[in-house]
């Protein structure tokens, strides 16, 4: 894995990363947050409207659809479940997700109200607020889960950034990098949703197209179909691709394989030397190198804890690399590879992982473990842009982080 090396390597048997998952203690957990919701909600709702009952069903269909889509990927080898139970089930792990937090929020703020009229005086109209803030917590779940989920079944739109690189050759102005991240192909996201994916990009017409990890959420028999128009993507140097934590809880090494098998370059700690023009006529080393960029990537921030091998490193990635191609881009999975890659001495590192927090609450969670959560930044003397990704996980659902598929343009520094 060292240099420019894209050889093909030698699949390696590797255990099935995937842990079974504990489905009876999470049912059990998610069983008594719905209680706590039902009985948090349904009695003020009582009060307000006879369809309260319906509140009720959902909660149920709620609490019994939310294991299955875990469940049935134990059990898939014996017998299917049906893709509208796992459709069922998380989207109502969305719609859940929404439900406890606002009812947690709601709960917050009756407390404060109470204590308002305890220690101030104020005068609390008790049987008009609980009412309607229940029913509210319930109108603004279900809206939201409802325009999450058109936010994230529609094809991404594109997200242009100019991205200032000091010291950028003249040749390399204008350079284009179109960068997917997370799409997760998986129980929601099949071939078709990869399609329309593909076809966008190539109406870009970038000069590179960089896939910066977790394209899968399952095995390669189960998901090889649904990941084949990946093959489909034109640019001018290529595609090249790092991995995610994702594709290490899926079996990373036989993931490598097929996206090579596909035609992707994938890049282990390693880089490529990209010549952007013609230079037959170079009489110097300068002039031959002007022109170039270097394309590194590493494996995903844990793939150590996965394969020994894979321990990510962006200075191995660079080993070897031309020390007067000073461009230097990388592509990591996660953003908190950026203080190595600053180090190392890249230009630029694009990353994704984040998800830019897909919907509320999750992203007040992202920059407890990230330094960044989505878009441009600044780290010394290096870029950081992270995508807040191509397609979701888990639920069909996108509020306040809509999807992307981006296209990066170097550009000279303002002096």
């Amino acid at each position: 894995m060292r240099g420019m090396r894209l050889a093909d390597g030698v699949s390696r048997a590797m255990p099935d990363p995937i842990a079974p998952m504990p489905i009876r203690p999470l049912s059990a957990l998610t069983a008594l947050l719905h209680v706590y919701i039902a009985l948090r909600l349904l009695p003020a709702l009582a009060v307000l409207t006879p369809a309260w009952p319906l509140a009720l069903l959902a909660l149920v269909v709620s609490a019994v659809t939310i294991p299955l889509p875990f469940l049935s990927r134990r059990i898939e080898r014996n017998a299917s479940m049906g893709e509208a139970v796992k459709w069922i089930g998380l989207i109502s792990m969305g719609w859940f997700s929404s439900m406890f937090v606002l009812t947690l929020v709601r709960d917050a703020g009756l407390l404060l109200t109470w204590l308002a009229g305890a220690l101030g005086g104020v005068q609390v109209q008790w049987n008009t607020l609980r009412p309607w803030t229940a029913l509210a917590v319930l109108a603004v779940a279900t809206a939201t889960s409802a325009i999450g989920f058109l936010n994230a079944r529609r094809t991404a739109s594109v997200k242009r950034v100019d991205v200032p690189i000091r010291g950028l050759p003249q040749a390399l102005e204008g350079f284009t990098i179109a960068q997917l991240s997370d799409i997760h192909v998986g129980p929601t996201i099949r071939s078709g949703y990869i399609q329309r994916i593909v076809e966008a990009v190539n109406r870009l017409g970038a000069d590179t197209i960089a896939i910066t990890g977790d394209l899968v959420d399952g095995s390669v028999p189960e998901l090889r179909e649904h990941i084949a128009p990946l093959a489909g993507l034109r640019a001018r140097h290529g595609t090249f691709v790092v991995t995610g934590n994702h594709e290490y809880y899926a079996g990373a090494h036989a993931w490598i394989d097929e996206l090579r098998r596909l035609g992707l370059k994938v890049l282990l700690n390693e880089h490529v030397v990209l010549q952007t023009r013609n230079v037959r006529g170079a009489q110097t080393d300068e002039e031959l190198f002007e022109s170039a960029l270097v394309l590194a990537g590493v494996t995903d921030f844990t793939a150590g804890h996965f394969d020994a091998a894979h321990a990510s490193d962006p200075h191995l990635a660079l080993h070897d690399a031309p020390p007067l191609v000073h461009t230097r881009v990388l592509l990591a999975h996660q953003p908190r590879s950026a203080p190595l890659a600053a180090a190392a001495g890249y230009q630029l590192q694009l990353s994704g992982h984040t998800h830019g927090g897909q919907f509320f609450p999750w992203n007040l969670f992202v920059p407890m473990q990230q330094p960044f959560t989505a878009g441009l930044h600044r780290l010394h003397d290096m870029w950081v842009y992270v995508s807040r990704g191509t397609g979701y996980w888990g639920p069909p659902k996108r509020f306040g982080a809509p999807s992307e598929i981006t296209l990066l343009t170097l550009v000279p520094a303002a002096a």
